[in-house]
């Protein structure tokens, strides 16, 4: 089986979507491993209370589909998630409304449960707390939405099994993981955790800009699938016009020999040339991960390297004009770095760790990912 497969998929109608759903399954090995009384966990991007249209959540129509063909095979299709925020049923019925998961046909998860549990394979996260709803099911399949991001610069597959950690302590977690390396292991660690049985991708309209939850639709045209989330992401930053490099999440992976760092080193099922998006607006982090080696390493090679991190790195600015002064940025900050000036957010650069969660979680999108000068003008 290849490493991943892609399929065209227009829109969002039924009619090109079961199919479509169909010929990427038959091409990953099918569903013959379902067994009637099975629970199989959908794990969705349900990053926010937002509509379909938005394209910051799964889209439902797929989903739809996806509860259809297990439910067929006498499996229980169960759908959640949890997104920045409580995690509780009054919270969770918002999303699922907004986001037409209660249109699906699933059983929308109501187990709200949290459990500390060890993470054997971890390499910085050796324990975590995780969502309940997840370990009991007998199989979970990663349903996630092509986006950009704010502190990874991709989301897709890896990013998505953050929503294994409840609602209101994702804070704690970019609190504990501050460097973007060491949060995007953290996300490799649960990532090894779960082993979803399957990870497909809803690219066919995906987010670009300031995601993901503020960006902007950006039409792909495309499902993909596989059984190994990093190999998968390797192609969706190819698909979006992303260096691979300065996705954290991929070099994590590098790190522990779970991917390739060459696209030409995966065996890619589907016409995934077509699909490549010439003008896709990313989010570029730098982070001074390019520079660890320059000056011969040592002390000076060192300082210099912190200079660059902190000079090159981007950073969340608040667009005034777009601010309502609703403050959940400086409630939602974990290091504490936003206060509030004549009704206004105001972000101390010192404090800031860069997690980007007011710019996530912004309600009207005002929080912006904003590169400093010294990063453009060296990109000139």
């Amino acid at each position: 089986m290849a490493d991943v497969v892609l399929v065209p998929c227009a829109n969002y109608d039924p009619a090109h979507v079961r199919p479509a759903l169909e010929a990427l399954l038959a091409r990953v090995g099918g569903l013959d491993w379902i067994r009637p009384g099975m629970r199989i966990g959908i794990k969705a991007n349900l990053v926010a209370a937002m509509s379909p249209d938005s394209a910051a959540t799964t889209h439902p129509a797929l989903i739809s589909a996806l509860v259809e063909l297990l439910q067929a095979r006498g499996a229980v299709a169960v759908v959640g998630d949890s997104p920045g925020g409580l995690y509780n049923a009054a919270f969770l019925n918002r999303v699922y409304a907004a986001s037409g998961m209660d249109t699906t046909g699933g059983v929308l998860n109501r187990d709200f449960s949290t459990r500390d549990t060890a993470l054997p394979e971890a390499v910085v996260c050796k324990h975590a707390t995780v969502t309940g709803w997840l370990l009991d099911c007998d199989a979970i399949i990663n349903f996630c939405k092509l986006k950009s991001h704010g502190m990874m610069g991709l989301s897709a597959a890896a990013k998505n099994l953050f929503g294994s950690i409840p609602g209101t302590m994702k804070p704690e977690y970019h609190f504990r993981y501050p460097d973007p390396m060491d949060f995007a292991r953290m996300l490799v660690d649960l990532d090894e955790f779960w082993k979803p049985q399957l990870h497909l991708v809803d690219a066919v309209v995906a987010m670009e800009g300031n995601g993901p939850t503020a960006g902007t639709p950006k039409q792909i045209g495309c499902l993909l699938a596989g059984e190994n989330p990093h190999r998968i992401d390797l192609l969706c930053a190819k698909l979006i016009g992303l260096d691979p490099g300065t996705v954290p999440t991929l070099r994590a992976a590098w790190e522990r020999g779970l991917c390739p760092e060459q696209l030409s080193e995966l065996e890619i099922d589907g016409p995934w040339e077509r699909f490549v998006s010439r003008d896709f607006v990313t989010i570029t982090q730098r982070n001074g991960l390019q520079f660890q080696n320059l000056l011969g390493g040592g002390v000076r090679g060192a300082l210099f390297s912190r200079f660059l991190s902190r000079s090159l790195a981007a950073r969340p600015s608040v667009e005034k004009t777009a601010c309502v002064g609703c403050r959940k940025c400086e409630r939602i900050c974990p290091a504490k770095a936003i206060t509030m000036r004549r009704g206004k957010p105001v972000v101390e650069r010192k404090t800031c760790i860069r997690c980007f969660c007011c710019q996530e979680f912004c309600p009207k999108g005002a929080m912006q990912v904003r590169r400093p000068p010294l990063a453009k003008l060296l990109e000139r």
